[in-house]
């Protein structure tokens, strides 16, 4: 059998519900239908990825792994059709164009939705991309109007002639994932010593990167094993104990992994919206800070860590 959203997207029902019979119910299939799915993907994967209990239903080892890689396909799958639904409507509307361009960020989603609904009758694209120098480029060549970037504390992007930046936040924390029985995750903030044990992963396509994450363990004088790969291979990793990774501050909660602040912060990011010198640019730019706050309010860790730090961003508009 070969597997397909639909069937991520069970895994992924079961485990919210920790039954079959309430998975089945908010699928809107048989409980019988859905346990006969359930096997034939264990048979596929080649073990269980549940373990039936009378209480209900728990990941495996493996099973956690599988959902922590199902998870962000699922949301995926209904961003685009959300968005290719909301494109198409924008374009039978003949509205102007406007076409976005973002590092990965838990605020996107919300800045589009805000953005649909101030204007409503604009094609409204995205193109997401892990470099921000690519996404600059592409404003400075005409294929995109404005760029959402993250610039690494330390390695500057730089911003070419004909461009304008206008700054969300000056400086962004990095929090840290870890599994949830980390030593360290018992603590509301870590210290980078109590990681120096531990295998580091980072994406190193994501410009700044690898060269800010170094510096920060260099200055603490620690030298730990790093792991080179995409973040959604770390998240697994992270999941099973295998490594921890620098991670957004607006991260949500999860039920298999600790995000925690760092003690001092010594890991940050600039969050900058590059356009066109000249370009309006106040709908999108206030679209993004309400999204922002938003997604800072929901994490309350960040939260908190914005208000200590007084920032206008804990407060909203």
């Amino acid at each position: 059998m070969e597997l397909e959203v639909r069937h991520l997207r069970a895994l992924c029902a079961i485990a919210d519900a920790g039954s079959l019979h309430q998975a089945a119910r908010r699928l809107g299939v048989s409980q019988p239908s859905l346990t006969t799915q359930l096997q034939r993907i264990e048979r596929t994967m080649g073990a269980e990825l549940f373990r039936r209990e009378r209480t209900g239903c728990r990941p495996t080892l493996l099973g956690r792994a599988v959902l922590s890689r199902a998870r962000p396909l699922v949301d995926g799958m209904s961003d685009l059709v959300g968005a290719a639904m909301a494109e198409a409507a924008a374009a039978r509307s003949g509205g102007p164009a406007l076409r976005i361009g973002s590092t990965a960020s838990r605020v996107i989603g919300g800045w589009l939705r805000g953005l649909r609904g101030r204007l409503p009758g604009a094609d409204i694209s995205l193109q997401v991309d892990v470099s921000a120098r690519s996404l600059i480029g592409s404003v400075a060549a005409g294929r995109l109007d404005v760029a959402f970037v993250h610039e690494v504390e330390g390695c500057p992007l730089g911003i070419p002639d004909g461009l304008t930046q206008r700054v969300l936040l000056e400086r962004e924390p990095q929090f840290i994932s870890l599994a949830r029985d980390h030593p360290a995750a018992a603590q509301p903030v870590v210290d980078l010593d109590d990681l120096a044990g531990d295998r580091w992963m980072v994406d190193p396509s994501v410009d700044g990167e690898w060269d800010g994450v170094r510096r920060v363990l260099g200055a603490a004088g620690i030298d730990p094993p790093v792991l080179q790969g995409d973040y959604l291979t770390a998240a697994s990793l992270v999941v099973l104990g295998e490594a921890v990774a620098p991670c957004q501050p607006t991260s949500g909660p999860r039920d298999d992994m600790a995000i925690r602040p760092l003690r001092g912060d010594p890991l940050a990011v600039r969050l900058l919206l590059v356009s066109r010198s000249g370009a309006d640019t106040d709908p999108v730019y206030e679209e993004l800070e309400t999204a922002y706050r938003d997604a800072a309010r929901r994490a309350e860790q960040y939260h908190r860590w914005l208000l200590r730090h007084r920032s206008p961003l804990a407060h909203t508009s």
